[in-house]
């Protein structure tokens, strides 16, 4: 019988976005990869897809369609292997699995950041907290890609056969890397950005969590130390609208740069000076670590995704989220004194390269698959 993997979550992009390379690892494996998501995207390395109507909402009566077409596609495949990610396909799939893994299928589950974590409203706690533990009885592994939700999950006892922390989803340390200054005065000047410019650059949805009013206040406070700079705000989303409208309450519009969707972040972070972030939560973002393995300095608000991955004045900063000021004495602080950029770089770039890069999450994802695999093996050895 062929090996078959089932990977679900609740929306195909999230696939593209952060797991090619765990595909192709599978198809290199010989096993037959299979999909279902929300959504008509194409993927690579992926022998069928399943357009399955996952909501993110967990009150969405779509769920229940998508639950029975989940429950239908795993009774008729018999995966081997099925591993969900995102809050409402982990709940999905890991009730609709609840017969195969009975019958030997192993249900792995990655938490991309539980949405009650220290901090969070209490209201996260009451909703989100109980189906976690609920449904961790129904997973064979449980990842979680930072430490503070590994922590919380063992504490708790969460009921997983196993709980494991890995880093994140990797980024491409060969796409995404610094380039020399004369390769940055370039492509400055094709963007219309001049060699003194201080450039800062955040890519993020623009929603509630991401808090981009955040930093438009902090850059419109900078006007008068640091004249010349500009923040470089990628991504799309309900608050866009509202945030430039922001900008340009406070006189800041010219310093305010709204990019828009851009589907090349790996060209325009190199030739920046500095990284800023002002999410209330995050699990582990990609976007920190995508900018730090360009050599840039990172700014971030306090939460255990930037707590993890920035180191306190060694990699960058963190502060309160509360504190516009201690943002933009940070970021003073940066545009005055160019050798903390290079330094602060510096250290980014080799955190990404000892923990983060591509190469070392496959390596941790794959010891677990192949853990697995061999008892499949065994077992299989075993029943003859």
């Amino acid at each position: 019988m062929q090996n078959k993997v089932l990977f679900c979550a609740t929306v195909d992009y999230h696939f593209k976005s952060f797991h090619l390379p765990i595909l192709k690892w599978f198809k290199e494996q010989g096993w037959e990869v299979h999909v279902a998501a929300f959504g008509d995207m194409e993927l690579p390395f992926v022998d069928r897809k399943f357009h399955i109507p996952i909501q993110r909402s967990p009150f969405k009566l779509k769920n229940m369609e998508a639950y029975q077409e989940l429950k239908k596609i795993i009774g008729e495949q018999q995966y081997r292997m099925i591993h969900c990610h995102t809050p409402m396909g982990g709940v999905l799939t890991r009730l609709a699995a609840q017969s195969a893994r009975k019958n030997g299928t192993k249900v792995i589950y990655t938490a991309h950041g539980f949405h009650f974590c220290m901090g969070s409203p209490i209201m996260n706690w009451l909703v989100y907290y109980p189906i976690e533990k609920m449904l961790s009885r129904n997973t064979d592994c449980l990842i979680t890609i930072n430490q503070e939700d590994y922590e919380l999950a063992v504490n708790h006892h969460f009921k997983a056969d196993r709980i494991e922390h890995v880093h994140g989803v990797g980024v491409d340390i060969d796409r995404f890397k610094p380039i020399d200054e004369n390769n940055k005065h370039e492509r400055r000047k094709k963007l219309g950005y001049n060699k003194n410019d201080f450039l800062l650059f955040y890519a993020a949805e623009f929603n509630k969590n991401k808090n981009q009013q955040f930093l438009i206040k902090a850059i419109a406070k900078m006007k008068e130390q640091v004249p010349h700079a500009k923040l470089l705000l990628a991504g799309e989303g309900q608050l866009l609208e509202e945030c430039k409208k922001l900008a340009l309450e406070l006189g800041a519009e010219k310093m305010v740069h709204f990019l828009g969707y851009r589907n090349n972040i790996d060209e325009i972070l190199p030739l920046c000076d500095a990284a800023v972030a002002s999410s209330l939560r995050e699990g582990l973002p990609v976007n920190i670590m995508e900018a730090m393995a360009c050599g840039l300095p990172v700014v971030a608000t306090k939460n255990r995704g930037h707590n993890e991955l920035i180191q306190h004045h060694c990699s960058g900063w963190t502060v309160d989220n509360e504190s516009i000021q201690e943002m933009v004495e940070r970021l003073v602080l940066l545009a005055r004194e160019p050798n903390l950029l290079t330094t602060f770089g510096q250290k980014g770039r080799e955190i990404i390269e000892s923990k983060y890069s591509v190469n070392n999450v496959i390596n941790q994802k794959s010891f677990i698959y192949l853990e697995y695999m061999k008892e499949m093996e065994d077992f299989s050895w075993a029943a003859q």
